[in-house]
């Protein structure tokens, strides 16, 4: 019988978000896969805890995520944890999860702490519905692309993004989506120096332009606005006459069939005079 890969978050700056759970989880795994184990051992020394661990991170997933996964096969139980923060979400995790998926391998996800919704409930922007667009590429010309797509997304938004590329990267969205569209950055989430800026991209570019980016973020950017919807004029003509039937003058007519149909008073004013 299998063991259980358990998805254990980590804070992202608060030791104070850590659950009992949380640490339950990894006091009684077998084993620990770390991103960074030296980031990681300073979590267990807070906890008390003292666990085996297996280094996981993006560049060694074609021999540590078969290695973990043979581990589990075998009947140990495996936590799997990230520097800070929600493991698979915009993270190797994610790749290390498939693994277990194929194979039959229970795989067990603790809730706590993550970046993304704590950005999203703190923005003020849309969150019935988003996008999470994690990192964008670091190949400039696949990072265009992918911004290219986000022109008409109407969702909101949201981006991770490193302090070295921020500047840039505020730069191109301004770019594409408009300097004028409505955005929230977040620095430090849940750390001591915590910051929510709330400014258009244009701004958030030129301030970054101008000052060197420190810490970690999380851009929330507002979606497109919805496109107009094309009026049928030919049958907001006909509501017009109808409402001319009705005894309604002319001008009275096309005003009240325009707020109906949601098209332009003078537009369809107009059309009905050139027909007439």
């Amino acid at each position: 019988m299998s063991g259980t890969l358990y998805l254990v978050p980590t804070p992202i700056g608060n030791l104070g978000d850590i659950s009992r759970r949380m640490a339950d989880t990894l006091a009684q795994a077998d084993f620990i896969a770390a991103e960074d184990t030296r980031v990681t051992v300073k979590l267990l020394n807070h906890l008390g805890i003292k666990k085996p661990m297996a280094a996981y991170h993006r560049h060694n997933l074609d021999t540590a995520g078969p290695a973990i996964l043979n581990r589990l096969l075998a009947g140990e139980n495996c936590a799997l944890v990230t520097d800070a923060g929600t493991p698979a979400i915009s993270d190797p995790g994610e790749d290390l999860v498939a693994l277990c998926a194929a194979a039959g391998v229970p795989v067990c996800a603790i809730p706590g702490p993550c970046a993304l919704p704590t950005a999203l409930s703190v923005a003020g922007l849309p969150t019935s519905r988003f996008t999470f667009e994690g990192f964008l590429p670091q190949n400039r010309k696949n990072r265009r692309a992918q911004l290219d797509a986000l022109r008409e997304e109407e969702r909101t938004m949201v981006f991770y993004e490193a302090p070295h590329k921020l500047a840039a990267t505020l730069a191109e969205l301004a770019d594409v989506l408009g300097a004028d569209r409505r955005a929230v950055l977040c620095r430090e989430l849940t750390k001591l120096h915590e910051e929510i800026l709330r400014l258009p991209l244009g701004a958030l570019a030129e301030r970054y332009r101008q000052q060197q980016p420190r810490g970690e973020f999380v851009l929330v950017v507002e979606g497109a606005a919805p496109a107009p919807e094309e009026v049928d004029l030919d049958a907001a003509q006909a509501r017009v006459e109808q409402l001319r039937g009705q005894g309604l003058a002319l001008k009275q007519a096309a005003a009240q069939a325009a707020r109906e149909m949601g098209c332009s008073r003078r537009t369809l004013y107009e059309r009905v005079l050139g027909k007439r």
